[in-house]
């Protein structure tokens, strides 16, 4: 617990007294935020907020878990670094994507086959490796069974992990892009998720079958650890949200939405908990739904709409709701649905 603590204290405090180095930085470089013509009006008052601040919460995050291993004396495990690895990887796709928005002056970045490309590389390379690396229990970081709340015995080839790994980080990391488009909503909203995964980590150690034998324990490697590398994003996200609410000084950028979906995904997947991801961040499902129907519909009935702007956040934009009202309100919105998901892990356990 020590370390879980440690790397919680260490992201927060890198990131709320390193964000605003950050900003003097990108400030000086003309590292800001392009703002396009069609999207809601209020947003053109943000054109030059500097982005790519997600780069900021990735070091943090890095810096806090091998901090607290150095302040604990605790080894380094094979899930940690690999989830760590992830976050790493799709942020520095992120970081392309952004560096060539601000460069060009342009809302495009990465063309969408190459940024497929970079997220298809970085999630292939995840499953191959979380498949290597057992321990003494012969427990390999990426199970070959699909989890819900713990594995199920529905048992996948080596071939369809690959891909099922593949789609939930697809999935998730441009989930947590979508969401973030207003000010504080998707920071916000990964603090609560990872606050989930730090309780699950630190209860599987509690519960696990070489510390607790019996029906309901877990088999997870190393969950201890991901409940570090948890706190340790939590944490970032913490410091990083105190200059990222409205009127946001600094954006995460896509650097740190797709960095902070990977991370979460690569938790749900180790943690064996590839199901309860949708209801933990359940905020950022319905958000990605939203995108869906309105794309789908749009074609459907050529040209007509559901919304009146996809992601569902600036539809309430366009009909009149403050920025800072849709933030609160989605905030509440992604605590619902995280104490669902850990009452459905915790009722999962009673009755195993």
């Amino acid at each position: 617990m020590k370390g879980v603590l440690a790397a919680a204290a260490l992201g927060f405090l890198f990131t709320m007294f390193g964000t605003p180095l950050a900003i003097r930085l990108l400030v000086r470089r003309g590292y800001g935020q392009f703002i396009r013509d069609d999207g809601p009006s209020a947003h053109h008052t943000k054109r030059g907020t500097p982005t790519m601040g997600g780069a900021v919460i990735i070091v943090a995050t890095l810096i806090a878990y091998f901090g607290s291993h150095l302040l604990t004396s605790h080894h380094f495990t094979a899930s940690g670094m690999l989830v760590l690895a992830l976050m790493t990887g799709l942020g520095f796709v992120g970081f392309m994507d952004d560096w060539l928005k601000v460069s060009r002056q342009r809302s495009l970045g990465l063309r969408a086959r190459t940024k497929i490309a970079g997220q298809s590389l970085v999630a292939v390379g995840f499953a191959i490796l979380g498949l290597r690396f057992p321990d003494e229990h012969g427990l390999t970081p990426v199970s070959l069974h699909f989890s819900v709340v713990r594995d199920t015995s529905i048992s996948l080839p080596v071939v369809l992990v690959i891909v099922w790994v593949f789609l939930m980080i697809a999935a998730t990391s441009n989930g947590v892009n979508l969401t973030d488009g207003l000010d504080g909503l998707a920071t916000g909203t990964s603090v609560m998720t990872f606050a989930a995964y730090i309780l699950i980590g630190v209860w599987e150690f509690g519960q696990g079958c070489w510390v607790n034998p019996g029906p309901k324990c877990y088999d997870v490697r190393d969950p201890l650890d991901l409940a570090v590398v948890a706190a340790a994003l939590m944490g970032a996200c913490f410091g990083f949200l105190w200059w990222n609410a409205s009127p946001a000084k600094i954006f995460m950028g896509d650097t740190g939405s797709l960095a902070l979906g990977g991370a979460l995904s690569g938790l749900a997947i180790t943690s064996r908990t590839q199901g309860l991801l949708a209801l933990l961040g359940g905020l950022f499902v319905i958000i990605t739904l939203s995108v869906i129907l309105q794309v789908g519909y749009f074609k459907l009935t050529r040209g007509k709409r559901i919304f009146r702007m996809a992601p569902l956040q600036h539809h309430f934009e366009l009909i009149g709701w403050g920025e800072v009202t849709i933030v609160i309100r989605f905030w509440i919105i992604a605590g619902l649905c995280v104490a669902s998901g850990l009452g459905l892990f915790y009722g999962a356990w009673v009755s195993a």
